[in-house]
């Protein structure tokens, strides 16, 4: 049966008032599940003048007491943790694994936010002058929005609202068209924590609902995740109404295989960083740069990912699922055969994939080039699909030299036996989130996530239509050091300023 999303709005679920509906479909079967409204004009504007008038009150409850908002709702998402991994899976097609790990993720953040007393701590200098004493105080801005992709439909409004509110804001949150159904579940077990009206609205709807939100003389924040150029679009019209901004956009992460690496260590890897959740995330590794000798390893990687299959979420034997849309798959297959005609040599082909009883799915089996160059559209776009480029380079210098050249900064990662490889590459690398015998550097949530270049755009402030930068680039470094008999002797994280 075809269910109508609700509206969340002023404490309530509400069926919209809209007449423009949007199909949200199964991605194993491209059947439709749900049917979303776009938000009406009054109805966004309802959410926020709601979310204005609560944000009075709110602010004014004692910091702990917002924390145990927080420890009640973190009970609730692990006492639900399955539930909503079923009901992820049912909507985006990711694997039972996968799913968990989506859902878990963002209980970490809120466990984050429970703790969200001592975060909110000021600074006390006495005598800054002839008996003058000088202090800070952190205070919440007001009503904070927030844009989330299609990819981590648990993980990435957990990222956003909980913390938000925990420190006094209130919320309204845009969740992706394609997997409305997980938000909606967060927001009632919510409510069920014990949230106050108000303090969290969700509304939904395309990209006249997103500009009515970067355009509100009431929203004071705007979070997003997802590609560049609808990045740059939030950034660039929600600074130009004097909103702060911090927009996670696209990436080409690498990972540096140095010939003294691990080499079942390398592969295994790399074939889980690359085609896991179908390539389908911003800290995928979609590029694999082996350095001299280590490029004889290809073979080897060629033969792991053959054995990788889709399949459904509920498919043990699935390493990841469909692809979200028939567009997504779409725009995955036209890059794949323009890497074939510019001369990119596809050692594997996932274009011809389908999975028994699901045939109308979209689905890809993993896909590997090799001989591919900077010039070629594969390597100058995010693929966003189950894709690994392959390139090969003399020296650590010109593998450094490569990454650095990319347009992107998210994350990479360097394997390597040698101590001295590993610093030099993690302090010379322009690179946010950099692993060190580590595929893929996702920093916990007491460390930030730290994209940089053009996978982030955001400021503190903006001024008319030119944006200021006000805050500081923060490099995350997770090492991981290993050798034959102990895979994981020692695990040391760096923050870097």
């Amino acid at each position: 049966m075809v269910q109508s999303v609700p509206l969340y709005i002023e404490g309530e679920f509400r069926q919209s008032e809209s007449k423009q509906w949007i199909d949200v479909t199964n991605p194993a079967t491209n059947d439709a599940i749900a049917k979303l409204p776009c938000a009406t004009e009054a109805e966004i504007d309802r959410a926020i003048a709601h979310a204005q008038a609560a944000f009075l009150e709110w602010k004014e409850v004692a910091t702990p007491e917002r924390a145990r908002l927080m420890l009640n709702y973190q009970h609730l998402l692990k006492t639900h943790h399955d539930e909503l991994a079923n009901l992820l899976s049912f909507e985006t097609g990711k694997t039972t694994v996968d799913a968990k790990g989506d859902v878990w993720r963002g209980i970490e953040v809120v466990e984050q936010a429970a703790n969200v007393a001592s975060l909110m701590m000021g600074e006390t200098v006495e005598n800054v002058a002839t008996d003058i004493d000088s202090y800070s105080l952190i205070q919440p801005l007001g009503v904070c929005s927030g844009i989330t992709p299609f990819n981590f439909p648990a993980m990435i409004p957990l990222w956003m609202f909980p913390m938000a509110i925990a420190c006094g804001n209130t919320f309204v949150l845009k969740p992706s068209e394609q997997v409305p159904l997980t938000a909606m579940r967060l927001a009632e077990l919510f409510e069920q924590a014990g949230a106050p009206k108000g303090v969290l609205q969700v509304v939904h709807g395309q990209k006249d609902q997103v500009d009515q939100l970067l355009a509100h003389p009431d929203i004071k924040t705007v979070s997003f995740v997802g590609s560049v150029p609808v990045a740059q679009y939030i950034y660039q019209t929600a600074t130009t109404h004097f909103k702060r901004v911090q927009a996670f956009a696209g990436a080409k992460n690498h990972m540096v295989i140095m010939p003294d690496a691990n080499k079942e260590q390398v592969i295994n890897n790399l074939v889980g960083a690359s085609v896991g959740a179908a390539g389908q995330r911003c800290m995928a590794i979609s590029v694999a740069v082996f350095v001299g000798e280590a490029n004889s390893w290809l073979p080897d990687l060629k033969a792991a990912m053959a054995k990788v299959t889709p399949g459904v979420w509920d498919d043990e034997s699935a390493a990841y699922g469909p692809l979200i849309s028939e567009a997504a798959k779409l725009r995955v297959v036209n890059l794949i055969e323009q890497g074939k005609q510019q001369g990119a040599i596809c050692e594997l082909d996932g274009r011809d994939c389908s999975v028994d009883g699901f045939e109308q799915g979209n689905w890809l089996a993993p896909t590997l080039f090799s001989g591919v160059t900077t010039e070629m559209v594969i390597y100058q776009q995010e693929i966003f699909g189950p894709v690994l480029l392959c390139m090969t380079v003399d020296s650590l210098e010109e593998a450094i030299a490569l990454v650095n050249a990319n347009p992107y900064g998210n994350g990479t990662s360097i394997f390597t036996a040698c101590g001295a490889a590993a610093r030099k590459y993690q302090h010379h690398i322009q690179v946010g989130q950099v692993g060190i015998n580590v595929p893929i550097p996702v920093p916990l949530p007491f460390f930030s996530f730290t994209g940089w270049r053009g996978s982030f755009y955001g400021d503190l402030h903006a001024y008319g239509k030119q944006a200021v930068r006000f805050y500081t680039e923060t490099k995350t470094v997770t090492a991981r050091w290993f050798d034959d008999d102990i895979p994981a002797a020692l695990n040391m994280t760096i923050q870097l300023r």
